[in-house]
């Protein structure tokens, strides 16, 4: 029997429900889920990335609701202060914008720079750079699939696999905190 899918969900097209007076089935519509109930799936009210370790945990209070495993800036040690200096940011943002088309398998942006780091930039003369995201692996790769497991790749986004995304992208809130730490 043929499968409708809307809005993920997969409809039956036409189960017996009975038979008509003129001796044909009568259709009637079945449901059929393909992702499970969101009153199901976790809350997230907080990120925390440790950078020194790669981790990315999602976070509700005080209990880790999902681990991941991330790569970081070419140059991961400390704190970003300038565009083009290949590091991650350190400190308290906000997970802002969602991006479905970005140049990488989804996108969310972090709110980087906050106010810290635009004083600090400013004190020296310097942009702060910014496009800082969560991100999955570039849509044309680079590299083999396996570099992008082992190594730090990005300018200074937080990058994880496509499934990690994934999943991501479909527990975190929007505007949730994001707390980098080293």
């Amino acid at each position: 029997m043929p499968f409708i899918k809307l809005a993920g969900i997969l409809w039956l097209a036409c189960t017996v429900a009975g038979v008509w007076a003129d001796g044909l089935p009568q259709a009637q519509p079945v449901m059929l889920s393909t992702t499970p109930a969101l009153d199901s799936l976790p809350t997230v009210d907080r990120v925390v990335v440790k950078k020194g370790e790669r981790r990315l945990l999602l976070m509700h209070g005080s209990n880790t609701v999902r681990s991941y495993h991330i790569a970081l800036g070419l140059s991961p040690v400390g704190q970003k202060e300038r565009s083009g200096d290949f590091r991650t940011p350190e400190g308290s943002y906000r997970l802002e914008q969602r991006n479905p088309r970005s140049d990488y398998f989804l996108s969310i942006k972090v709110s980087y720079p906050n106010e810290t780091d635009l004083k600090r930039a400013r004190a020296r003369h310097w942009d702060t750079g910014g496009s800082i995201m969560i991100h999955g692996l570039p849509n044309f790769l680079k590299h083999e699939p396996e570099y992008y497991e082992t190594h730090d790749w990005t300018d200074g986004c937080i990058a994880v696999s496509d499934a990690d995304m994934t999943e991501i992208w479909m527990l975190t809130p929007d505007d949730v905190p994001i707390e980098i730490r080293p």
